[in-house]
């Protein structure tokens, strides 16, 4: 694994254990020599990561929509810096860049992009490992969320497992540089099949 997308929140949060986090990621990314892909702002928990990655000695790869650069205060002395014309474009571009993806915690954004890199996943358009920082419990609901819709048989129990977890950034980034992805197809072929 030599690049991860982190997908975060340009809001800092409440409470000052997101931002101490995203600059522990920033951090755990350097030592193990992985470059930062992220969506490029120097806000809430995007700049928090960023400034700890280049603070460290790190690689950071922005990639920002057009049409984001003066909301998300876009951060400037970055290693790479992409501006793109769409939210599709900078979504294909980070993916494209990244070995593997992370969420942190965020909002609606954050799960919108994390949410799709998982359904590629499960649809097998690529075989990157897809995971959740859960600081502080941040995704414990949706962490249920997917337990429900496995035991409702909307998920493959295979498929849940396509979601790593951990509240620690290097014990999560040492998981996703040994995941392997299941060998399990998305379609089931009987109706009964789940």
């Amino acid at each position: 694994m030599k690049t991860a997308c982190v997908f975060c929140g340009s809001n800092a949060g409440s409470r000052p254990v997101y931002a101490e986090a995203a600059r522990a990621m920033g951090e755990a990314l350097v030592a193990r020599g992985v470059t930062l892909v992220y969506g490029g702002g120097r806000v809430g928990l995007m700049g928090e990561i960023a400034r700890a990655t280049l603070a460290a000695g790190g690689r950071v790869v922005g990639v920002i929509p057009r049409a984001l650069l003066r909301k998300e205060l876009v951060y400037d002395d970055l290693t790479e810096l992409h501006v793109v014309e769409s939210m599709h474009e900078r979504k294909a571009l980070m993916a494209e860049r990244a070995d593997a993806f992370v969420a942190m915690p965020g909002g609606y954004g954050t799960f919108e992009e994390f949410c799709e890199v998982l359904t590629w996943s499960q649809l097998g358009f690529h075989h990157k490992a897809v995971a959740l920082l859960n600081v502080a419990g941040y995704f414990d609901g949706l962490l249920a969320l997917f337990d429900h819709a496995v035991a409702e048989g909307f998920v493959r129990p295979a498929h849940r497992g396509l979601v790593l977890a951990d509240d620690d950034p290097g014990r999560l980034l040492d998981r996703l540089a040994r995941y392997r992805p299941p060998a399990v197809e998305k379609w089931i072929t009987s109706p009964d099949a789940v």
